[in-house]
């Protein structure tokens, strides 16, 4: 069975950074794209940043140039490292596989002073 577990969630004051992990457990053919996600209160969830295969990323335009994504397709591990955070931010996040459609459990990430 696969799982998608994430870790490194937390709070952080503005212009602060975390990182997030991704670990895939379970047997997958193919690390394909693995994305991170996100849900504020209220609102709908929007893709982050996705690391395809070949090396292509792609990013949604308010965190281009503060958040990088990263992945280890030996480990099956994902990585997205945060900076300059600010309080729109704030957000579960979630991880996710594609193709087999996988979500992680989902990790809190609060921006505030």
């Amino acid at each position: 069975q696969v799982q998608l577990v994430e870790s490194g969630g937390g709070t952080v004051e503005p212009g602060g950074s975390l990182t997030l992990s991704c670990m895939v457990t379970g047997t997958i053919d193919d690390i394909g794209t693995m994305a991170w996600h996100r849900q504020a209160p209220g609102k709908q969830r929007t893709m982050v940043a996705q690391s395809m295969n070949f090396g292509n990323t792609d990013y949604l335009d308010s965190v281009k140039g503060r958040f990088t994504i990263f992945r280890d397709d030996v480990k099956k591990q994902s990585t997205l490292q945060m900076h300059s955070l600010k309080p729109e931010d704030t957000a579960v996040y979630y991880c996710h596989h594609d193709p087999g459609n996988f979500w992680g459990q989902g990790i809190q990430v609060t921006v505030s002073s």
